[in-house]
């Protein structure tokens, strides 16, 4: 029997010919619908007596969730069933709730004491559970209950919940920074923790909170690497990151030895040098002898520590997951002596820096494969011609010609380049790769022919004097040739060095001007430079044609086209406006330029950290913190030295009685209830005890891994207590029995919060997302754009202002230094509290500072000079109404009263028509926060959202109800202190609701 037909059965009624069953696999698509009937079906499953149609329910919602669907409006069901006592029930409302406890922050709250007794719960898996709802609620008004859940959680007796635990901390401190120090007591208490599964979590703690407080790693150090192994792959990764950048400010360097010599001169001649240092004088010579003999009289001896780490992360090469053997690929480069980093012949980074025959032996192992990615075949290029040399030259350049036939046309244009880069840095094959690039040119593929002319113009560059011939040929193809950037470089070139080819240049020009009009723009502006340098040379033939030329461009759509060619026309046809600068013409157009370098787009990443999104992408990227450099005298070993202490884990400190409990039902380490362990943890539970185990933390579960028999002492004490234990259980379950009204229990659960109303009220965050305002327009600010939004935070300095946050973005090209502000002019009472002077803004780069604003309960502009050291800019920011307030908590009975009190003149009321998307209690309550900075109150009317606030200046009180009626009408009262304040805000509130 399904749970639908046993639904309706209960109902009295069987389900329609018409209407799908509900019984059927959810993932197959045929509940997913918008047919809004079907969460009403589910709502009244929800609110059922019956276990079964509730898990039924549950099942269904976690598939839509997983499915991507919105299940929010089932928020308020869901949330009813969080106290429900079957287990399964109860795990799948917290995994609903995880995910929905952000948007919906004002109804979670209604639930937070369920959620603190729950942090209490027998099972591990429903206080872990807990544990993650409430710190998915981002409000500030809860930080002291998340701290003290934190703080009992990592004293837990479950790895499962210190590890949660651990989770949340970092969620915590992005909530309220000012938590750090006691989040850091926490963190280092975890990572005393010997569990495996508690140790990755830990570090990414640490690194996200605190990474700057490298002394909570020193006694821990050994016991991370020892544990490395048996961690979870993503907690590996974040352990051996943090570990890389310990090792780099605790250990010296191991290549110290090597670096002298290099420094010296007496290793090895680099990779393209020249017998030059063979004429060195007697001086530089000596040098050599003395760096070397530094070198031999104090030998480098490294660490045992440094020893364990490389030691203990090298079998993780062979690890499944690629993120693993990146990480240790990474550790190894940046941490290994040179001889050992030859084991990671992975990255084209490496061969970059150690070319002097270490991957000699290595070289088919880079070979192209036909099954390699595009991105691999790029990288295997590089190491290629990274070590290509006068041996193994005709090999590589025979690998390259199979490499050019291939389908991949971005893995051709990249080999065409890598021929390049071979003849820039070998000049005994450069007339060979030219020859063979002139090749190319006749083939059909349209973009092989472009990408060899590119590269061959930068080759011709070095000698154009002895490949006339090449230049004739490449003018010719002007004609065939349409990729537009391969045209611009046929016309460059023969600009360039027209001189070379005085009979084939006009005729070029010729061409080009008939189809001028239908060029690319960059052609264009090739062709105008070309009529520029032919007049200049050979006036007599390309006079008319330059006229010409410079007449089509004078009206062509593209203002850089025009620009150009009017800067042309006063340059090389000297008039009497023209000046003295035609005389300079000819230095200006023909002037000799230097020879391209063909470099690698990998080239001087050495900078940036292997393996990370700056190395990538070969810029700093944002949170990229710098590797730190060896240090010159190796730190203190002994802070890494700890005592072997026989301590007893807090959590097995507890009482004989409850020890003797323990002993008497002792469940797996993942049970779901006290007696039984559900089927679904089994396999979490094997791996991680065996994970325990391995690292000798088995006696801190040793409390849920066996069975024992009961103690055969007791005591008459002991059977008094368990019977009035017992008669408290039944009298718990008659009171269960009674039926309680749904607002009722929400109600309760909020009056059961341990915080007073002072408390509360100053620390409440708004659950709509702050609108983001311009400034300044990046264009107006030449580069410079700057966006600002309410935080709606308190601004410490001063509780009469509201704090604005500012973001500056420099997308110019130079960096903008001394952004500060000048000349405030304010209306009659305001005041301002400037933001501190960012002193430099590299390009690129983005700012955030932080000013207040005292607007005195008004909606005037405040207007000031935003200012550079080169530009000032007058800007203004003017507050919506909803923004002069602050939240206050009021409970339903101080609603009441003080709505009591503002009747008469002091209220406003509308009706109107709710948005079709707006007849929901969850939208009415997201659209009126995001209006206005108001907190909800609790009502005992599900057709009523009530809304509570002070005006920041001079804390006027401003209520705001919203009645909701049938088909869509609603509503509105506002009852406030300052009128002028209410009749704004009413119009902002009805704009809100109605569209």
């Amino acid at each position: 029997m399904s749970a639908s037909s046993a639904f309706n059965d209960e109902k009295g009624g069987s389900s329609s010919v018409g209407e799908p069953e509900y019984g059927h696999d959810p993932a197959s698509g045929g509940i997913f619908s918008s047919d809004y009937k079907r969460h009403d079906d589910l709502k009244e499953m929800l609110d059922s007596n019956k276990d079964s149609l509730k898990l039924e329910a549950m099942k269904r919602i976690v598939a839509m969730i997983a499915r991507g669907k919105n299940a929010s409006d089932l928020f308020p069901a869901v949330v009813k069933n969080v106290a429900c006592k079957n287990i399964e029930v109860k795990k799948l409302v917290y995994v609903y709730l995880v995910r929905y406890a952000e948007e919906q922050q004002d109804l979670a709250l209604l639930s937070i004491s369920t959620f603190q007794r729950g942090l209490k719960d027998p099972n591990q898996l429903i206080r872990a559970s807990a544990l993650r709802v409430l710190s998915s609620i981002r409000v500030t008004i809860i930080v002291p209950i998340m701290m003290l859940a934190i703080k009992e959680a990592a004293s837990d007796m479950s790895p499962y919940v210190r590890k949660t635990a651990a989770h949340a901390i970092p969620k915590l401190y992005s909530l309220d920074p000012e938590q750090k120090d006691q989040l850091i007591e926490v963190i280092e208490k975890l990572l005393a923790d010997k569990t495996t599964l508690v140790a990755g979590s830990v570090v990414m703690a640490f690194e996200e909170v605190c990474p700057e407080r490298i002394d909570l790693i020193h006694k821990n150090y050994r016991k991370l690497c020892n544990l490395l192994i048996d961690v979870e792959e993503w907690g590996q990764v974040v352990i051996i990151n943090m570990l890389t950048r310990y090792a780099r400010t605790q250990f010296l360097n191991p290549n110290i030895n090597e670096s002298l010599l290099e420094e010296g001169g007496g290793g090895e001649k680099t990779f393209y040098g020249s017998d030059e240092d063979e004429d060195e004088d007697e001086e530089e010579k000596e040098k050599k002898a003395e760096v070397a003999a530094m070198a031999k009289r104090k030998p480098y001896v490294m660490d045992p520590d440094h020893r364990l780490l490389l030691r203990n992360t090298k079998p993780l090469l062979q690890s499944r997951n690629a993120a693993v053997v990146m990480a240790v690929a990474q550790l190894y480069f940046h941490l290994a002596p040179k001889a050992e980093v030859a084991l990671l012949i992975l990255f084209e980074m490496i061969s970059t820096l150690y070319t002097c025959g270490m991957f000699e032996p290595y070289l088919k192992s880079f070979y192209i494969r036909s099954t390699d990615p595009t991105q691999i075949k790029v990288l295997k290029l590089e190491v290629l011609t990274n070590l290509a040399n006068e041996t193994n030259i005709s090999t590589i350049l025979r690998e390259f010609q199979t490499y050019i036939k291939s389908m991949d046309k971005d893995f051709v244009a990249a080999t065409i380049q890598a021929i390049g880069r071979c003849a820039t840095n070998i000049g005994e094959v450069r007339d060979t790769c030219l020859n063979g690039l002139v090749q190319l040119l006749s083939n059909r593929d349209e973009l092989v022919v472009a990408e060899s002319v590119v590269v061959i113009k930068k080759l011709l560059q070095m000698q154009p004097e002895k490949h006339s011939d090449i230049i004739k040929h490449m003018a010719k193809l002007t004609d065939n040739i349409q990729v537009p950037m391969a045209r611009a470089s046929i016309l460059w070139l023969i600009g360039e060095y027209c001189e070379h080819v005085p009979k084939i240049a006009p005729d070029v020009l010729r061409k080009m001007a008939k189809s001028f009009t239908n060029e690319e723009d960059i052609v264009k502006l090739q062709i105008i430079n070309l009529a520029a340098k032919l007049y200049l040379t050979n006036s007599k033939q390309t006079k008319l044609l330059t006229q010409y030329v410079l007449n089509l461009a004078k009206y062509d759509q593209n203002y850089d086209i025009r620009d150009r060619a009017r800067f042309i026309r006063q340059l090389i046809v000297p008039t009497e406006k023209s000046g003295a600068l035609s005389k300079y013409a000819k230095k200006l157009f023909l002037a000799l330029k230097p020879a391209p370098v063909l470099e690698s787009p990998f080239k001087d990443r050495d900078h940036f950290q292997l393996g990370s999104l700056s190395h990538l992408l070969n810029a700093k990227a944002g949170g990229y913190q710098e590797l730190p450099d060896w240090p010159e005298a190796a730190p203190d070993p002994s802070v890494r030295n700890v005592e072997v202490k026989e301590s007893v884990p807090e959590w097995t400190k507890c009482s004989s009685r409850e020890k003797r409990k323990e002993k008497k039902v002792e469940k797996p380490f993942y049970s779901d209830s006290e007696g039984e362990s559900g089927p679904t943890e089994s396999a979490d539970s094997e791996s991680d005890s065996a994970s325990g185990s391995e690292s000798g933390s088995g006696s801190e579960e040793s409390g849920s891994g066996s069975e024992s028999e009961e103690s055969e002492e007791g005591s008459e004490s002991e059977e008094e207590e368990e019977e009035e234990e017992e008669k408290d259980k039944k009298k718990k379950k008659k009171e269960l029995k009674k039926p309680v009204p749904e607002t009722e229990s929400l109600v309760t659960d909020l009056e059961g919060l341990s915080l007073s109303d002072s408390v509360l009220s100053p620390t409440i965050a708004p659950s709509s997302v702050l609108k983001n305002y311009e400034l300044l327009h990046r264009i107006t600010g030449e580069g410079l754009s700057v966006e600002y939004c309410f935080s709606r935070q308190p601004f410490s300095p001063d509780a009469n202002m509201v704090a604005v946050q500012m973001q500056f973005t420099n997308s110019a090209t130079s960096d903008t230094k001394n952004l500060h502000m000048e000349d405030v002019k304010l209306q009659s009472g305001m005041r301002v509290k400037e933001f501190p002077e960012i002193e430099l803004l590299s390009a690129g780069e983005t700012a955030m500072a932080v000013m207040g604003i005292d607007f005195c309960d008004s909606t005037q502009a405040a207007n000031f000079q935003l200012c550079t050291h080169t530009r000032k800019f007058f800007v203004s920011i003017q507050p919506p109404v909803g923004e002069l307030m602050r939240p206050i908590f009021l409970t339903e009975n101080e609603f009441k009263k003080e709505q009591g009190q503002l009747m008469g003149m002091n209220e406003i009321t509308e009706k109107l028509t709710l948005d079709a998307k707006c007849r929901n209690e969850h939208a009415i309550v997201q659209r009126v926060t995001t209006a206005a900075n108001l907190s909800r109150v609790p009502c005992g009317s599900d057709k009523e959202c009530r809304f509570a606030g002070r005006t920041v200046t001079s804390s006027s009180l401003v209520l705001v109800t919203v009645a909701t009626k049938e088909e869509g009408a609603a509503q509105l009262t506002v009852n406030c202190e300052k009128m002028v304040i209410g009749t704004m805000l009413v119009k902002d509130i009805l704009l809100a609701l109605t569209q």
